[in-house]
């Protein structure tokens, strides 16, 4: 593991250049925490932050949690900004390949408030998940009040609006799930950059006084849906077209691939 320092450009003892100035403040909020990451991991961050932004997604996000340095500490950074450092609680599991909940008690609160940082006609959360069990009703990313969350049964997804629970995405495995509002009637959930469904209905006229979590949902402040599956990255922020989600999924895999963890 390399450490970190922002001296004169300077990454995990060799000199930054090519290191964009978002994924070099990232580093030091790692390392700040106690946290320490690899070359591989710099190298992938790096390029993620760079194609985020040739793909037009980075002023999207409120949060990206990469899930890289194998501890508490790093995992809990928010590779955007210094704003949403999370909090890991109940079981956890750190590895190179992602975290992983314990399906009991494990759950990640970002500390994003949707009332408070996002609009009801404007927002998304995603989840990539590579790993674990899947089971009947588990929580991957959301809040439950009738606004965004995704879940993921035994061989579907679940994108809940407007307390409507309807299947997305039948026969899946592991991979990349979105979901996306961009006005208070329409809702898009997105599966490896595919779009497979869409709805108009259900007016959604308010956002909710809750944080998301991630690993469980946060049903009225408490955890709930406690889920077994491995995260690889999440991410909130504002709605997401067509274009978008596809070129994020596309940043997010290369990702992935640089680290020996796709799907």
């Amino acid at each position: 593991m390399l450490g970190i320092s922002t001296t004169n450009a300077r990454v995990g003892g060799f000199r930054g250049k090519g290191i964009d100035a978002d994924a070099l403040a990232f580093f030091a909020r790692v390392t700040a925490a106690g946290g320490t990451l690899s070359a591989t991991e710099i190298t992938a961050i790096n390029k993620l932050v760079k194609d985020m932004k040739s793909a037009n997604v980075w002023d999207s996000m409120k949060a990206v949690y990469p899930m890289v340095g194998a501890s508490a500490a790093a995992c809990a950074q928010n590779l955007i900004s210094a704003s949403f450092t999370g909090t890991f609680n109940g079981g956890w599991t750190f590895a190179s390949t992602g975290v992983t909940p314990n399906g009991t008690n494990g759950y990640f609160d970002t500390a994003l408030n949707q009332q408070i940082n996002l609009t009801n006609t404007d927002l998304h959360c995603s989840h990539y998940f590579n790993a674990g069990l899947f089971s009947g009703g588990s929580g991957e990313i959301g809040i439950n009040t009738s606004n965004t969350f995704l879940l993921v049964r035994t061989g579907a997804i679940f994108f809940n609006q407007c307390d409507v629970d309807f299947t997305v995405y039948n026969n899946i495995s592991f991979g990349f799930a979105t979901a996306s509002r961009t006005s208070n009637i329409l809702r898009k959930a997105y599966f490896n950059g595919n779009l497979v469904r869409t709805t108009n209905g259900g007016v959604i006229n308010a956002t909710a006084n809750l944080n998301y979590f991630i690993g469980a949902i946060n049903t009225a402040g408490v955890a709930t849906n406690f889920s077994t599956l491995r995260c690889a990255l999440a991410s909130i922020g504002t709605g997401l077209s067509d274009a978008q989600a596809a070129s994020f999924y596309t940043s997010v895999q290369a990702f992935q691939t640089t680290l020996s963890r796709q799907v």
